[in-house]
């Protein structure tokens, strides 16, 4: 495909003298012609080293809801940091946040970090130090951030790691990763009631929690059935065990209080990052009073240096309070439904079998299936390589969606009408493109 041009190459060719791959998170890596360098971003756009605009549907991998270089947040942050950075004391700011986090989602407490990795690793701790018990679970192609511990079955995983949906294999993403930590891991697939009941019948004396993304953000924005999440949750209500809902994606994006609100299913401990602060680098755990406050000095450790410094709050407490005063929610929502709305026809009037997974704000293009996918084996069996081929040609055309279709396409209040119909004549197009050479029947 050969993305860059001349600058971006150049910058790329240094990058990866001192950058392993030229990237600093192995997810940005797109191949050596095709890996981009970008020198700025506003809005819903952008911009590479040779000034070539982009649509960007990836944002971050989420984090950007508002908007790229959003002015209020930026000035908030601006205002902030004139008072000094990070002081190693509770500030009113952080106080102000978690009221605010505690009222947008209905937690009862916070603790803020810095990463959804960071988030994710502690509310495990906290939910082994508050039951006792060691093991947990995980759902296949759930990915809860890059600690040892949640690296097993990924949606990096192929089929033919997994074992047998009956009796699920932990397969490990990376070398360098302990193999004893694959006995604390029980896999299960997502959306399959049966596997799940029977596992925590047999085996809840051994589970400290189970670890669920509300909606899949690495597997194309694959939905729980109606039935899964309640189930969940009387599962871990009967037996004593702490459900935590993985919201580093949905959460503040799908709702204002996250997948807790819009599936109506309360989770015993939650963790949020991404669009908590529209790009700025904050996460935070919320839950239920009784089982945060499992957080003794001295006994269970949740810290970081980092955490709750004035620039990640300062970007939180704005990003919150516009959500709080504008639609924002409703202008994503409005743009995406009417995105794949237009996706649909596109791909039906040209004969493409698909099928649409996700919400409007995080969703998925399922391509070589009618049949919309309900857990990540289903996945799997879709087209990949058409649908990397359709994205190289949106991105030649300035579309810029991942390249992965296990990775959904997010939207930002920034996306106009006018970006939804610049992207769907750009999909008609590229569609039309990949016919003309035989790659599409």
């Amino acid at each position: 495909m050969n993305l860059q041009g001349e600058q971006t190459s150049h910058w790329f060719q240094r990058a990866a003298q001192v950058l392993p791959y030229g990237v600093n998170s192995n997810f940005r890596y797109w191949g050596d012609q095709d890996t981009l360098v970008v020198q700025r971003a506003r809005g819903a756009y952008l911009w590479d080293m040779d000034g070539k605009r982009y649509i960007d549907y990836r944002l971050g991998f989420g984090p950007v809801i508002l908007g790229h270089a959003e002015e209020r947040v930026n000035r908030a942050v601006a205002e902030a940091i004139k008072d000094g950075i990070l002081f190693a004391w509770t500030t009113p700011g952080e106080v102000e946040l978690a009221e605010r986090i505690v009222r947008l989602t209905g937690v009862e407490m916070v603790r803020l970090a810095n990463s959804g990795t960071e988030a994710t690793m502690q509310a495990l701790r906290i939910a082994r130090a508050y039951t006792g018990r060691e093991k947990y679970v995980k759902f296949e192609g759930h990915y809860h951030g890059s600690a040892d511990y949640f690296m097993y079955s990924t949606a990096s995983a192929s089929l033919n790691m997994l074992g047998s949906p009956h009796s699920p294999i932990p397969a490990p993403m990376s070398s360098g990763m302990p193999a004893r930590i694959a006995e604390t891991v029980i896999v299960l697939p997502f959306n399959e009631l049966d596997g799940l009941e029977r596992t925590i019948k047999a085996r809840w004396g051994e589970i400290a929690a189970v670890f669920v993304e509300p909606v899949m953000g690495n597997v194309g924005g694959i939905l729980p059935q109606e039935e899964f999440l309640p189930t969940l949750r009387c599962l871990c209500d009967e037996y004593g065990i702490i459900l935590v809902f993985d919201e580093v994606k949905t959460g503040f994006r799908i709702a204002k209080g996250g997948a807790q609100e819009y599936f109506n299913v309360r989770a015993d401990l939650v963790t949020y990052a991404k669009a908590l602060g529209n790009g700025f680098p904050i996460a935070a755990i919320g839950g239920k009073r009784e089982v945060m406050m499992t957080i003794v000095p001295g006994q269970v450790s949740q810290s970081g240096t980092y955490n709750g410094n004035t620039v990640a709050v300062a970007a939180a407490l704005a990003t919150l309070e516009l959500f709080e005063k504008e639609p924002i929610h409703e202008t994503i929502w409005q743009r995406g439904q009417a995105l794949m709305k237009g996706i649909d026809e596109i791909l039906s009037d040209h004969g493409i079998e698909h099928a649409l997974t996700g919400l409007p704000p995080m969703f998925g293009i399922h391509l070589g299936s009618s049949r919309r996918p309900q857990n990540f084996r289903d996945f799997l069996k879709g087209n990949a390589a058409l649908y990397s081929q359709l994205v190289r040609g949106l991105a030649r055309r300035g579309v810029l969606p991942d390249i992965d279709g296990r990775e959904p396409w997010f939207l930002c209040a920034a996306l106009s009408e006018e970006d939804i119909q610049e992207t769907l004549n750009v999909l008609n197009d590229t569609v039309r493109e990949l016919k003309r050479e035989g790659k599409i029947q």
